[in-house]
């Protein structure tokens, strides 16, 4: 299929080499997210080793990535449910 067209209909055609472009680029992206897990392990396995608590560091981060206000709200809820609860 390199480069032949093949026509679905009148108004729409592919190639095989424009299907293989994203193709490719879809496993490259695969790739490079192995890549970055693999890498983002590491960083873990080296913060454990020096005695930080490797779940409180995933919070921030997770946190850290989301906007300030909800971050606020999702507290004052939290705050709310447990006072509610009796665990204030």
């Amino acid at each position: 299929m390199d480069g032949t067209k093949i026509n679905t209909d009148a108004a729409y055609s592919i190639t095989g080499d424009e299907l293989r472009a994203f193709i490719e680029r879809v496993e490259l992206e695969r790739a490079q997210q192995a890549e970055s897990k693999e890498r983002e392990k590491e960083i873990f396995a080296e913060i454990k080793s020096r005695g930080f608590m490797t779940r409180p560091i995933r919070s921030i981060i997770k946190e850290r990535a989301r906007s300030a206000d909800d971050v606020a709200e999702e507290a004052s809820v939290l705050q709310l449910y447990r006072e509610a609860l009796g665990m204030a």
